[in-house]
């Protein structure tokens, strides 16, 4: 599957002189299965989208997106979406289901600040006979916990009074490596399921911050061979760790998302219980001066920092800002 909707509003000149078909819709159709429902489906999600329906058919995920865009003063160019089966198989009720991954992407503009947000996610398609009845994501990743004890505290890392480990922190490193693996895995380093953290502290290391604390996985931040740190692995811990760490590398935390720069760190508590789910790297900032970040778990590349249209925020939600020092 593979289909896109574009505005028919005339598009002004991209700067970057990338280029935009004005026709009112662009679809083009591989999907791998003699089911035209998933194309018929997304094709119309893409036009809703656009067109700005409130007529209740676009799905409540992207209504959330939508309305940030809205929100933020950005225009919403194109939307496409491209989707590959993963699996088939009957549930005990004897409906086929069909789980596939979507992959979405959003080109916006701002006057003449124009980028691309793109999104990973998992779906299962269900029918009852050739009937399609149901299309729905899989449980939100960003609800579960990371591997290792995510209601560890680094209580020993607050009372090192070690030098620091000496190091620079390039930050135009992390963000390449950011951009390079948004969507995909080094082979250098362990996958988790979770896998946030553990794709951030990938960021900060090939950056240039030091591991240090091994083989005590309450110590530090490393990761070896089949071995790693709390902090380097789950969401609270690398929370705790950037806001108490007096050796290695250091973060410096600040009031608002808008001091942040490319390479820094956002961390989120959806629940606002003080348990933190989650983290993202900054790798650009929009036309508002606003942070666009990129994650794993599920993979996304210049999202918008608040995750207002995540199906795991809730009101409650909390967030700490870390500048990193080197």
């Amino acid at each position: 599957l593979s289909l896109g909707q574009e505005q028919g509003a005339k598009v002004k000149k991209d700067p970057q002189n990338r280029k935009h078909d004005s026709s009112t819709s662009i679809i083009h159709c591989t999907w791998e299965v003699d089911r035209m429902n998933l194309q018929t489906f997304w094709e119309r999600q893409c036009q809703l989208f656009l067109k700005k329906s409130r007529d209740g058919e676009l799905l409540d995920f992207l209504e959330r997106k939508r309305r940030v865009f809205e929100n933020r003063g950005y225009q919403m160019v194109r939307m496409q979406a491209y989707g590959k089966p993963v699996g088939r198989y009957r549930d005990e009720s004897d409906n086929q289901k069909i789980t596939y991954d979507l992959h979405l992407s959003w080109l916006v503009r701002k006057k003449d600040h124009w980028y691309m947000e793109e999104k990973k996610m998992l779906r299962t398609a269900v029918y009852k006979g050739d009937q399609w009845t149901e299309d729905r994501e899989l449980s939100n990743p960003l609800n579960r916990d990371e591997e290792g004890n995510a209601n560890w505290q680094p209580s020993d890392v607050m009372e090192v009074r070690n030098p620091e480990l000496s190091y620079t922190y390039d930050r135009r490193k992390a963000v390449q490596y950011a951009e390079r693996w948004w969507n995909d895995y080094n082979p250098k380093y362990k996958k988790f399921d979770v896998d946030c953290t553990n794709f951030v502290s990938q960021c900060l290391h090939e950056g240039g911050a030091p591991m240090w604390g091994q083989p005590d996985r309450t110590k530090g931040w490393w990761m070896s061979d089949n071995s790693w740190s709390y902090s380097w692995s789950v969401a609270n811990a690398l929370r705790w760790y950037l806001s108490g760490s007096t050796k290695g590398f250091q973060a410096e935390e600040v009031s608002s998302a808008e001091e942040l720069r490319p390479g820094d760190i956002i961390c989120y508590d959806f629940e606002g219980d003080g348990k933190w789910n989650h983290n993202t790297i900054v790798v650009e900032k929009d036309a508002n001066g606003e942070p666009l970040v990129n994650a794993h778990t599920q993979n996304s590349r210049h999202r918008y920092w608040s995750y207002e249209d995540s199906t795991a925020y809730t009101p409650n939600i909390q967030y700490k800002f870390f500048h990193i020092k080197g």
